[in-house]
């Protein structure tokens, strides 16, 4: 194969808060841009622009997987050695999905050409003590919100192309946000269902989070904040010899991979890590029970928010997503709160059993969506078979003695217990996480 991806150097204007970025591919020119808001002033540093030349590699996934050559040439953006390790990451590991679902053998067999960085570390920028926080109108940001509302820490809510439950979320938080417009190709997208083209998954955190580095950069925060939770890092699949991650952008691996390349192009202001590091998806679950105000505006269901905005309900009811998050907030939370918010019952639904069985590794694989361990949803199946209000359930009933059989009631509680056990593994700067340890019970 001998077509080649190109990544052109990025433009920002600082006056109108317009990015351009553009790419080549077998012929094919795409622009893509982000608006962001006007009137920065640190547009013209050094951290700066590493920055957004790193961004420009990131969104280029979005390009790349048209045809997703083995090459990649951005000749006039230089980069260190540890940088461009950083970019075969986000082509190789980010877009492993779309390389399982699609059957494309590409792990260890991309390269990358860029000019060399040479000038060796960046000096420290100064940023104000300010915390910006992604906002993705699911209930894990909102019990990030929460942890840090009640820690003292002031926050600024981020997104990108705000829709839907981001917007309802944000008004309920009630605090000004930072949003930014991302516009893709159009040519791109079309392309993208036409015969000869690849389409499929890409990293999004990864992506977002570049995006929100550039804002922490221009607006003044020295810190972003995800709320990605430690199931993230289990994988879906074993695909050309490596597990192959549908939420491998939000994984500890990548974590700290990005924390790293986004503090040495700050010369270390600049800090990136995950509150809910230490927590599984059923911890974080009991964690937004504390706090109803989000329950009629928050949604973690893909289906009905799609690219082109809110397309139907908050939730679908037939998607793994709303069934694993039915799931898990079944176990904590009162029965008729979580049926208002759902509207209906989930797990008393004989047609979703296949579904429940997939979550729970009673067949077939862990769906391609943000959902949590295999272990983690069977130890809440089962603790609702113990349930006064769940046992009955319809799901619940039909599933009990496979789920059982297969794993054995002291392997399903000591899960349970180990889902609401905070990991140590994380790194959360320590006086933060004392407070919301102290918090967090």
């Amino acid at each position: 194969m001998t077509e080649q991806f190109r990544i052109a150097r990025p433009h920002f204007d600082p006056a109108t808060g317009l990015a351009r970025f553009s790419y080549g591919l077998d012929g094919l020119g795409f622009v893509e841009t982000l608006h962001l808001p006007p009137g920065a002033d640190a547009a013209a540093s050094a951290s700066f622009l590493k920055l957004l030349d790193l961004t420009a590699i990131v969104l280029g996934v979005s390009y790349f997987k048209l045809r997703a050559p083995f090459a990649i040439s951005a000749p006039d953006i230089a980069l260190t050695d540890s940088e461009r390790a950083f970019a075969i990451d986000i082509y190789e590991n980010g877009l492993g999905e779309f390389y399982a679902r699609n059957q494309l053998q590409r792990f260890g067999r991309l390269t990358i050409a860029t000019a060399e960085d040479r000038t060796g570390p960046l000096p420290r920028i100064t940023l104000p003590e300010r915390t910006l926080l992604p906002i993705g109108g699911g209930k894990d940001s909102l019990v990030s919100v929460d942890l840090l509302t009640h820690t003292g820490v002031p926050f600024t809510p981020f997104a990108v192309n705000p829709k839907g439950p981001i917007l309802t979320s944000v008004a309920a938080i009630g605090t000004d946000p930072v949003y930014v417009t991302r516009t893709l190709d159009a040519e791109m997208i079309r392309l993208g269902k036409e015969p000869g083209y690849y389409n499929g998954h890409v990293p999004s955190t990864a992506i977002n989070s570049m995006i929100a580095a550039l804002c922490a950069l221009l607006y003044g925060y020295n810190q972003i904040v995800l709320s990605n939770e430690r199931s993230a890092s289990e994988g879906n699949v074993e695909f050309d010899g490596r597990e192959t991650n549908h939420q491998y952008s939000k994984s500890l691996g990548f974590e700290l991979r990005i924390a790293g390349i986004l503090a040495d192009a700050t010369g270390g202001a600049l800090q990136y890590f995950s509150l809910l590091r230490p927590y599984s998806e059923a911890r974080i679950a009991s964690l937004f029970t504390h706090e109803s105000k989000f329950d009629r505006v928050f949604s973690s269901c893909n289906r009905n928010f799609r690219l082109t905005g809110n397309d139907g309900p908050l939730w679908c009811g037939e998607c793994p997503k709303c069934h694993f998050v039915f799931l898990i907030f079944a176990p904590f939370m009162a029965k008729d709160r979580l049926l208002s918010i759902f509207g209906k019952d989930l797990l008393d639904n004989p047609a979703h059993e296949g579904s429940f069985r997939e979550l729970a590794g009673l067949a077939g694989q862990k769906p391609w969506e943000c959902v949590g361990e295999i272990l983690e949803a069977a130890a809440c199946l089962y603790t609702l078979t113990r349930h006064a209000d769940w046992h009955e359930a319809a799901v619940v009933r039909a599933v009990k003695a496979d789920l059982l059989a297969q794993y054995g009631e002291p392997r399903l509680q000591a899960a349970m217990a180990e889902c609401l056990t905070d990991s140590h593994d994380h790194h959360i700067p320590p006086a933060l996480a004392a407070k919301v340890a102290a918090y967090a019970v």
